[in-house]
């Protein structure tokens, strides 16, 4: 019988540094992988701190949804670009370059900050821009090219993973920068992950027209209540043991399902690096979608290169 796995997942490779600001009480997941880039600037947002109130606490939302107040956001969007060090010498936040996100496989180079458009990836070379995707359970990756001074930043849900968005933005990364795969470097940011990331026998068949590897991607948990909810008057119409649905869950590890992309696109394992963070096991932390049955805010995944003035090697 499938075993049920622990609700934390095992602690990722001693990967992210956790740095709040005392004056704030913003706190942002910087990637190990990247402190030897003094030219870069990059964080994962959490929930902690910020301005905003219609999620519980005081919370740092940083997306424009119904149920907090625009002039909200726009604060917290300048306390994280703030927290990042993505500031001109007035003090002024760098422009916030985003998309129109639609779960697909659509990677977008940008050279100058532009009107939102529809994709899930932006790459640039270009310093003073924060290039950033919204996330509240999908996976979000950052990108450096070491070498090039190419970043990139990338929103994968099961449908964007299932369309290789990572393969995709490798491909891109090359085809712009001319950047080599053994010079890049990839971190993986905090998502909903396996231990809590139920879904349907279709999402599998969609994995298992594209990956060879799929199978391995897939866990049967097993899981009482999910047979209680299926037949709540199990005990009542005497149905019969072995002539029901099994009482397990599908769960998707969509980390391991990233990973396997950029390893497919030449970069090195030792290369890539998982923040640790699941975001529907720990609401307190992060923000979840799932969790919080759709009423929830939004955190960031943003990249950008400084200028020489600051950014020298």
């Amino acid at each position: 019988m499938p075993t049920k796995p622990r609700r934390k997942e095992l602690k990722d490779r001693a990967s992210s540094e956790e740095l709040q600001n005392p004056s704030s009480g913003i706190k942002v997941l910087r990637a190990k992988l990247f402190a030897n880039f003094p030219w870069l600037v990059h964080g994962f947002s959490t929930r902690k701190g910020g301005v905003s109130s219609c999620y519980g606490e005081t919370s740092l939302n940083l997306g424009l949804t119904p149920d907090d107040d625009e002039k909200n956001v726009r604060r917290n969007r300048a306390l994280f670009a703030a927290e990042l060090r993505a500031t001109g010498p007035d003090g002024a936040p760098w422009p916030l370059v985003q998309l129109k996100q639609i779960h697909s496989s659509i990677v977008r180079r940008v050279n100058s900050p532009e009107s939102a458009v529809a994709g899930d990836g932006i790459i640039t070379q270009t310093p003073g821009m924060l290039l950033a995707v919204k996330t509240a359970d999908c996976v979000p990756i950052l990108v450096v090219d070491a070498k090039t001074r190419a970043v990139g930043v990338f929103h994968a849900g099961w449908r964007g993973t299932v369309s290789r968005i990572l393969e995709k933005g490798v491909g891109e990364m090359r085809r712009h920068f001319d950047s080599d795969p053994v010079d890049l470097r990839a971190a993986i940011g905090p998502c909903i992950r396996r231990c809590c990331y139920v879904v349907g026998e279709e999402v599998r068949a969609e994995f298992e027209s594209q990956f060879s590897y799929a199978g391995e991607l897939f866990h049967e948990v097993f899981n009482s209540k999910s047979l209680h909810v299926r037949y709540p008057l199990l005990f009542l119409n005497q149905r019969a043991p072995g002539h029901g649905d099994p009482a397990s869950e599908l769960h998707l590890d969509l980390v391991e399902a990233n990973v396997r992309q950029l390893r497919a696109a030449g970069v090195d394992r030792e290369h890539i690096e998982v923040v640790e963070g699941c975001t529907a096991c720990d609401t307190k932390r992060f923000f979840s979608h799932r969790a919080e049955l759709g009423r929830t805010g939004r955190m960031m995944a943003a990249i950008g290169i400084e200028s020489s003035r600051r950014g020298s090697a």
